[in-house]
């Protein structure tokens, strides 16, 4: 049971990966820092990311969600 959860938890994840592949964020940086006086700006900047590591997350909760139970079975 718990093989079949974390299989369809690699599934969503990767699911969720696959469909959003960038990344926005502000980041502070310090223009000025002279004494008391500092002076800063927000740069705004973006990753992306592969759907390549979506697609293999989903493959492998795939293969979890399908065959983690056989073993369980044939071992217990």
């Amino acid at each position: 049971m718990i093989t079949k959860s974390l299989g369809l938890l690699l599934f969503v994840i990767g699911l969720i990966f696959t469909l959003y592949t960038g990344l926005d964020f502000v980041k502070k940086e310090k223009v000025i820092d002279f004494g008391g006086i500092q002076i800063t700006r927000d740069r705004e900047k973006s990753e992306i990311l592969s759907p390549l590591y979506g697609i293999g997350a989903m493959i492998v909760g795939g293969v979890v969600f399908f065959t983690g139970n056989k073993r369980l079975i044939k071992t217990g």
